[in-house]
């Protein structure tokens, strides 16, 4: 699959969780987004880590299989103090790719800080300004109680901006490259 948005393509993005997991589904026609879905997919209270592995990596494969994605994009876990609360979140985390992967499907991992300095121009947003921007975005009627699914909205849009930034940004190798590029600002 190429590296470049079409005129429509579907964006899913994720917000690990070992308890709540969040999806947001954007869809992106002429370079304007559309909300498609919003998801927060609540994990059954388990001892067993592994069972909840499992139902993330099957949860993901349902969304793949239903919204059909372009792309996905995901946001990599914070470094907290609790160790194992990171190595709980980094495996949801993986396996979530480990899903996306074995559907044939880029996936781009974006860090907390860049998907709020995307969505409101401010990395140390809270979770609520990042939910109310998108509502004000995408024109969501109401927002969810657990802000899971915005979280993982926020990540889909996040990686619809950082493309359409990279797209802007002619890359020249060389000066003839650049007079290739661009024939009509020679004098």
């Amino acid at each position: 699959m190429n590296n470049k948005f079409d005129d429509t393509c579907v964006i899913m993005g994720i917000d690990p969780g070992t308890n709540i997991m969040g999806f947001g589904i954007i869809k992106v026609e002429k370079k304007e987004m559309k909300l498609i879905d919003m998801i927060e997919y609540k994990l059954p209270k388990s001892d067993d880590h592994n069972i909840k592995l499992s139902k993330i990596f099957k949860k993901t494969n349902e969304l793949i299989k239903i919204h059909k994605p372009n792309y996905i994009s995901i946001e990599s876990p914070f470094f907290g103090k609790n160790v194992q609360s990171m190595l709980k979140l980094g495996r949801a985390q993986g396996v979530s790719i480990a899903a996306a992967l074995n559907s044939k499907i880029p996936i781009t991992e974006y860090s907390p800080k860049k998907i709020k300095m995307a969505i409101t121009g401010n990395g140390n947003s809270s979770k609520e300004q990042v939910a109310k921007m998108l509502k004000s975005m995408l024109e969501i009627k109401e927002l969810p109680k657990n802000l899971d699914s915005t979280d993982g909205l926020a990540a889909a849009v996040c990686h619809f901006f950082n493309f359409q930034n990279e797209k802007q940004k002619k890359k020249y190798s060389d000066w003839s490259s650049f007079i290739d590029k661009n024939p009509n600002k020679i004098a």
